[in-house]
This record gives C-alpha cells, structure tokens and sequence, in this order.
C-alpha cells in the first residue's frame, strides 16, 4: 500500500495519477483533508480516508497500512509548517509505515535565505531522526511560482521585479512523474535526493528574452529595490509574513541557492524535461 497527503493539490494529485499508471488502484491510498474532493478517486478504486494534520489520530488512521507513505509539504511556513511535518511523521511512526517520501526542495538548508528551505532541512532532521528509511525528494523550484511573478507582466511588458538569480524553474508534471516512479519501485533513493531539476536555470533578464520571443511583444525587465517589492506587495494587501517571504526568494536566488541543474530528473522520467519556455507557452495559451 502507497498513501498519498495532499492528493487533492498541485502535485499530490498529479502524483497519485500517475501512480495509477503504475500499480493496481488498490495498492493506492490517500490522507486528505476533505474526502469528499477525492471521491472520483474512490469510485476508481483508491482507498481514500480522512487526514488533518492538525488531528493527529485522523493521520495514523489514515496511514494504516502503508508500505510507503509520501508526505506532500504542507503550505506553510516556520513553526506551523515544522510542526504540522511532525505530526505526520510521528503518525507515521505509529502506523507502522515502511518508508516515508517527503517533498522536499533543491536547497533546503538551515541557514538557506528562503524560510521554505529551512522548514525542508527541518523536516530532514526529524525524518533522520525516526530511524525509519526515508527519502527527501529534492524538488526544483517550481516554475509555477516563476508563472505567478509574471502574471502582471503580460499586460504591462514590463517585468518589475527585485534583483534575481538563476533558478532551476520546474514543472509540477514531471516531478509528479518522478514520484510516481520511486514509489512504484523503479527507482530508490536513501536520504536526499539530488537535486530534481527543469533543463536550465534561467534568471528574469533571460525570463524577459524569452517572454519576448515567446509573444512577438517585447519585454522589458526592470529591478525594484528589495523594499519597493515589499512596499507594494503589501499595498496590494499581502501580509507581512507572505511579503518577507516572497521578498526571500530573490534574496536566495541572488545568493545562488537555486542554480544547480542535475539530470536525476530526466533520467527517472526517460525523457528532457519540460522547459520553462513551453511551460510559458502553455501558461499563457490558457
């Protein structure tokens, strides 16, 4: 048995499809918040049960039984984040399960720039500690955020954002895809994996070239001070914590915590995979 968290989100639910490409249905489980949003999943077969992680005994329940448990991060940052990751993991350690898989990030660290990577190198540490077999998928950044920087941008021309670095922009598709092959078995990792990268890691200045030969508009970009970014995120009513934090991004970028580019990727997927301008193409189609 393979229980999936978060099989109703972005890339839980790209996994668990996948997945059932490569095992019987009912070797596939799910935890999610609200089952009524996997119910197409139960009439194929998966064994989907309720799991909060702010419910502790709902986790270990919904565990039961797995040989394999892939842990999708949890959407939240710092404490909250760190403590929700410990409550399914000692779950986990309750329900018996084989192995757990854990969304990791490319640069998790405890003194990384992003307060993401630091809960990730966090979460590291307690799966270290279970003494179980574990493995931290060390996902590229996904491209998706890159998508939602731009956004604006494909009015204005202008991509006004702070000073950046070269990211390894990554699609969910394929991270799905990679997932689904180490928890069908076709591949294993002990620990951290390397980094699970996009083909290249490409700053805005190159993001701007490309949007630009990608629409036939041309595309400028344009560096903001670090505190004009925030000034305005929270004008157009950001919290503090989600302005910090986004701010951090470009602070890591700059202090190239992202530029690694590795081909574990395309090797456990058997193809390149996707590149940040097709994923542009496809974004911006829709």
């Amino acid at each position: 048995m393979i229980i999936v968290t978060g099989a109703t989100g972005k890339l839980g639910r790209r996994t668990v499809e996948r997945l059932l490409q490569r095992v019987p249905a009912d070797r596939v489980g799910v935890s999610v918040r609200d089952p009524r949003k996997a119910q197409d999943l139960a009439d194929r077969g998966v064994r989907v049960r309720q799991g909060n992680f702010d419910d502790p005994a709902s986790l270990v329940h919904s565990f039961e039984g797995a040989e394999q448990l892939l842990l999708v991060s949890l959407d939240r940052t710092g404490r909250e984040c760190v403590s929700g990751h410990r409550a399914a993991i000692d779950a986990a350690v309750r329900a018996g399960v084989g192995r757990i898989l854990y969304t990791s990030q490319m640069g998790a660290a405890h003194d990384a720039r992003f307060q993401a990577c630091r809960d990730h190198a966090q979460t590291e540490d307690l799966l270290r500690a279970t003494g179980l077999p574990w493995t931290a998928l060390r996902n590229g950044f996904y491209a998706s955020s890159a998508l939602q920087f731009l956004e604006p941008t494909r009015h204005t021309g202008d991509i006004a954002l702070p000073a950046d670095g070269p990211v390894a922009w990554t699609g969910h598709d394929d991270l799905a895809e990679a997932t689904a092959v180490i928890l069908a078995g076709e591949a294993r990792f002990e620990g951290p994996t390397p980094p699970l990268t996009g083909p290249a890691a490409l700053d805005f200045d190159t993001v701007a070239e490309i949007a630009t030969q990608t629409t036939g508009r041309p595309f400028t970009r344009t560096v903001l001070p670090d505190d004009t970014f925030r000034e305005q995120a929270l004008a157009h009513g950001a919290p503090a914590s989600i302005a910090d934090l986004m701010l951090s991004i470009f602070t890591a970028a700059r202090n190239g915590e992202f530029t690694a580019v590795d081909s574990t990727l395309a090797e456990l997927i058997g193809r390149e995979p996707t590149t940040f301008r097709t994923q542009l193409e496809r974004a911006w189609a829709e």
